[in-house]
Order: structure tokens, then C-alpha cells, then sequence
């Protein structure tokens, strides 16, 4: 019996969760983008090692607007930091904003006296002279009292493997929760709906990822070539046609770069059929949030 113990990677939006999540798990669980709240999702990683096996869960950002898809992204960021062992709360050096952090410890219940144990990430330090990160963990220190506090880059790795070792260190003895080979609780039309999404994500204009929601209708094995069709949703007929581009054109660049992506992870030759289509204001609709399977309906 080895360490063992669930880690609710938590902070605001853009701190660097889902890169941190497949930096520590070893293999891509998590879908990476530019765009705020691309994680809607609670998802798990799963690390197992010599030393037992730790659980991370990839929360949702916190952000400061309010709509229906917000809220409910940030109720599943704060049941996953309740029901936690240990937290790591992720801090961006690249825009340090203590007020914001605090808001969002405060949201995750972070700050009253039964919060669990937590440790203070400061991410991308990569990008930031190394004395601008001082003033930011000064700041949060006296939020409250953290188990540790470490600056790190989980784009390349720097101080990482030190996080981690504060991690094992905080966490009990215990039995492993998940089969060794498990990597993620995700099931495959899950991982291969977020694919499409990420690659939508990086490619569509400041506003539109965020109206965008993927459903992946069948995936059917063939001796040779697995054939995947899904529905790409927006909220309004505008943002179809930008989706799809002219003649096709953006349309055809999401599915090819989801497709060669699907292609390494499942080991075979995939053929994907992508159709866009309008389901007028789902963001603000709890129904259809559910129905994505995106963070909670309460909230």
C-alpha cells in the first residue's frame, strides 16, 4: 500500500489546470487552448507510480461572469475541491490579480475553517521575470495559510516534479481507486467530443469557442477505419456560417487536424463526418448544458 489520495486542481480561468493535469499524469487528458474556460468539465487523471496512485481532478476555471454555463462550470470546480484530499490552487504569474484569486478561493470555499489543505501553485513562470512572482506569493499568503508554496511552469515542466513531491508528501496511506492502466474516468465519446472542441477552440475567432458545444453521435469500429459522425452546436445562425467558413473551408480545417489527432490516440485510420448546427441559446438553457454533459446543472 502506497500514497494515495484525490488532488482538485483549482483557480481562476487561463491558470494553466488542463496543461498541468497532463504535465503531471504523463499523457493528454485534458484539452488545451488560449480561450478562457475551455475545461467545462471535471476530469480525472490518474497517476500511478512506485509511490501508490495519486487522483488529480482538472477543474473548470472560476470566472467572474454569470451565465448558466458559468455557474454551472463553477459548481462542479467547487463540489470536486469539497470532496477532495488535498487542493492546488493555481495562480497565473503572467496576470497576478489577488483580488480575483481571492474571489475565487471564496467561491470554492477555500477560506473558511473546514477548507481542505492546500497548496499555492504559482504557474508560468516561464514567461515572467523571477522577482515579479515575490509580490504576487506575498499577496496570496495572506489569504490563508498554505501547506506549501511552489512557483512552477507546467508548460515546461520547470519545478513540477518538486510539486508533486510536496503532493505525495501531504497525502495518507491508502488503496489505489483505479485500475493501473487507467488514465482518465473520461469515456471515448467524451475524449473524441473534446477533441473537436479544442480544435474549433483554436481556430475560431475571440468570442465564438465559447458557444460552441460538440455531440458525438456514433463511433463505429470497422476491420479497417473507425468511422466517427458528430454535431458541432452553436448558438446562432451567424456563427454557423463562420464555423463552416466559405466553402467549407474553416469546417474542413477543424476536422482534419480532430481527425489526425484521433488517429494517433486510437491507433487506426479514422473518418470523421462533422455537421454544424444552431441550438439557440444553450449557454443560458440548464437543459441543454446537461444534455452536453457540461459541469452541473445546479449551480
Amino acid at each position: 500500500m502506497g500514497k494515495s489520495g484525490f488532488v482538485a486542481l483549482v483557480g481562476r480561468t487561463s491558470a494553466g489546470k488542463s496543461t498541468l493535469i497532463n504535465r503531471l499524469v504523463g499523457s493528454k487528458i485534458s484539452i488545451i487552448s488560449p480561450r478562457p474556460q475551455t475545461t467545462r468539465n471535471r476530469i480525472i487523471g490518474v497517476k500511478n507510480g512506485p509511490f501508490g496512485q495519486v487522483v488529480f481532478i482538472d477543474t473548470p476555471g472560476i470566472a467572474s461572469h454569470k451565465s448558466t454555463l458559468s455557474k454551472s462550470m463553477a459548481h462542479a470546480a467547487e463540489k470536486a475541491g469539497a470532496e477532495c484530499d488535498l487542493a492546488v490552487f493555481l495562480a497565473n504569474a503572467e496576470r497576478p490579480d489577488a483580488e480575483a484569486d481571492k474571489a475565487a478561493m471564496n467561491r470554492l470555499g477555500m477560506l473558511g475553517p473546514s477548507s481542505p489543505g492546500a497548496i499555492l501553485a504559482i504557474n508560468k513562470t516561464d514567461s515572467v521575470p523571477k522577482e515579479a512572482i515575490l509580490p504576487q506569493i506575498d499577496a496570496l499568503s495572506k489569504l490563508r495559510d498554505f501547506l506549501d508554496v511552489v512557483p512552477i511552469s507546467a508548460k515546461t515542466g520547470e519545478n513540477v516534479d518538486t510539486l508533486f513531491e510536496l503532493i505525495l508528501q501531504k497525502l495518507p496511506e491508502g488503496p489505489a481507486y483505479y485500475p493501473e492502466e487507467m488514465a482518465t474516468d473520461q469515456p471515448e465519446r467524451f475524449v473524441i467530443g473534446e477533441i473537436i472542441r479544442e480544435k474549433a477552440f483554436l481556430r475560431l475567432g475571440q468570442e465564438m469557442p465559447y458557444s460552441v458545444a460538440v455531440e458525438v453521435e456514433s463511433v463505429e469500429d470497422k476491420p479497417d477505419i473507425t468511422v466517427i459522425t458528430a454535431t458541432l452546436f452553436v448558438e446562432r445562425e451567424s456563427q454557423k456560417g463562420i464555423v463552416i467558413g466559405k466553402g467549407g473551408a474553416m469546417l474542413k480545417v477543424i476536422g482534419s487536424s480532430a481527425r489526425m489527432e484521433m488517429e494517433r490516440r486510437l491507433g487506426c485510420k479514422v473518418f470523421l463526418d462533422i455537421r454544424v448546427k444552431v441550438k439557440e441559446k444553450w449557454t443560458s438553457d440548464p437543459r441543454a448544458i446537461r444534455g452536453f454533459g457540461y459541469g452541473s446543472a445546479e449551480g
